[in-house]
């Protein structure tokens, strides 16, 4: 929405001093630079303004326009009516992460696929090297005990701590499920006020994270087959059920928290390190997601920058 509200601002400036701005950018500071230095004055980033959620660009223009004009008095020395020189035929593209792009590529299997498999690879290591009732089950013959780990599958509690089920099995699910959102051009940038459309990709991210943990729970390459927990009494139902669905409410909840909380937060400070804290410590399995395919921790695909 800032990005919107900012080629709006710097459309209109076009109107004062042509010959000395850029051409338009996606990248609200360059744009507040070059608008600052023209007009010779500090400009501050416009409110949200829900005016700009307008779908058609070219009916609606006139009426974004008028908006900008009341906005703030630094605006009303502009035309009264829409010059001409900014009148637009197609509207700027990328212009806002409101809305998914008609055009965008189909998901990213193979970066999807890859960032799974190293995750489960990471869990295996872990498991293999740090547990040793995990390395002496590879001792037996490896399909008849997972077969018979899979077929004790059955009540609902395993004895782990409530922490371990509750809390930490959810956060690899929210995980999955960033994975699969952030390999989906079309859900990627959507926001919980794109409601349809947004709860369509949601629900695509919870069907990934159910895939995803119910193998690591009893697929071929999984706690089953490597652990055989099966034959430890272990093998119920508990982290397969809890897994994705409070995994996919966690990813939801950290979505509202990145539009609704840091979003504010980044209003109130420029200050880069509290601004980097505030996005790990509130998005956490987001974070995570990152950092599994080479991203920065604090990297947003759209709307925060």
């Amino acid at each position: 929405m800032m990005v919107l509200a900012v080629l709006v601002i710097a459309t209109a400036s076009l109107a004062v001093c042509p010959q000395q701005l850029k051409p338009l950018t996606a990248d609200p500071e360059k744009v507040l630079s070059t608008i600052s230095e023209t007009q010779g004055e500090h400009v501050m980033p416009l409110p949200e303004i829900p005016v700009f959620r307008a779908k058609n660009y070219n009916v609606n223009f006139s009426l974004r326009y008028e908006t900008l004009k009341q906005s703030s008095p630094r605006f009303e020395h502009l035309p009264s009516a829409v010059p001409k020189e900014l009148e637009v035929t197609d509207p700027p593209a990328d212009r806002s992460s409101d809305s998914p792009n008609p055009a965008a590529k189909s998901f990213n299997w193979k970066e999807a696929m890859q960032q799974s498999l190293v995750f489960l690879a990471i869990q295996h290591g872990y498991a293999i090297g740090g547990q040793s009732k995990t390395r002496e089950s590879l001792k037996g013959p490896f399909f008849r005990d997972y077969f018979r780990s899979v077929k004790s599958l059955g009540g609902w509690g395993d004895g782990g701590r409530f922490f371990t089920n509750y809390i930490a099995h959810p956060m690899e699910g929210s995980f999955l499920g960033f994975i699969q959102v952030q390999n989906d051009p079309a859900g990627k940038g959507l926001k919980i006020s794109n409601f349809t459309p947004y709860w369509k990709s949601r629900a695509k991210a919870l069907a990934w994270s159910a895939a995803w943990s119910t193998q690591f729970e009893i697929g071929p390459i999984s706690q089953a087959s490597i652990g055989n927990i099966g034959l430890k009494g272990k093998q119920t139902y508990v982290d397969i059920v809890v897994t994705p669905t409070i995994g996919i409410l966690m990813l939801v909840a950290e979505d509202a928290l990145d539009q609704y909380l840091i979003r504010r937060l980044e209003s109130w400070t420029k200050n880069r390190y509290v601004r980097i804290f505030g996005r790990m410590l509130l998005n956490p399995t987001r974070t995570m997601a990152n950092v599994i395919r080479f991203e920065l921790p604090w990297h947003r695909d759209a709307g925060l920058r």
